[in-house]
């Protein structure tokens, strides 16, 4: 009996690992973050400005694009997001967008010491760009 309750306790423990690594959570932005705008009117200048940080920081895995592409991507699970899926950016709002960014969640590193509020925002409008953007055959 000991040795049927022991192999049951372990069955349970690796299901419950194994749930856990497969396990995809969402993000969880709070309320008030969700309601905040973007002080960074779009313009060429910020948008230009953004491409840079975007290149230097973003590109590897969200793709030249924001297609969720770029070359490390294959290497994440769950994979970079597809920041050119309209119906998906539709639903995100600014702040949560900025929040994604300023906290990131693994495999996304945080960008909180690593970029300025102004960039973080900067970044917001490109990837609301990568979504309005015409699609190129």
């Amino acid at each position: 009996m000991r040795k049927f309750l022991l192999a049951c306790t372990l069955a349970l423990i690796c299901l419950s690992i194994g749930f856990a690594a497969f396990q995809k959570p969402n993000w969880t932005i709070p309320e008030e973050e969700k309601q905040r705008k973007n002080p960074i009117a779009p313009s060429q200048a910020a948008l230009n400005a953004a491409k840079q940080l975007y290149s230097d920081q973003c590109a590897n895995c969200h793709g030249d694009t924001g297609k969720g592409d770029g070359s490390d991507a294959m290497m994440y699970d769950p994979g970079p997001a597809d920041l050119t899926d309209a119906s998906h950016m539709k639903k995100l709002t600014d702040g949560e967008i900025y929040c994604q960014i300023t906290q990131g969640r693994k495999p996304m590193p945080s960008f909180r010491k690593r970029l300025t509020d102004e960039q973080r925002w900067q970044l917001v409008l490109l990837v609301r760009s990568f979504a309005s953007a015409p699609a190129k055959n």
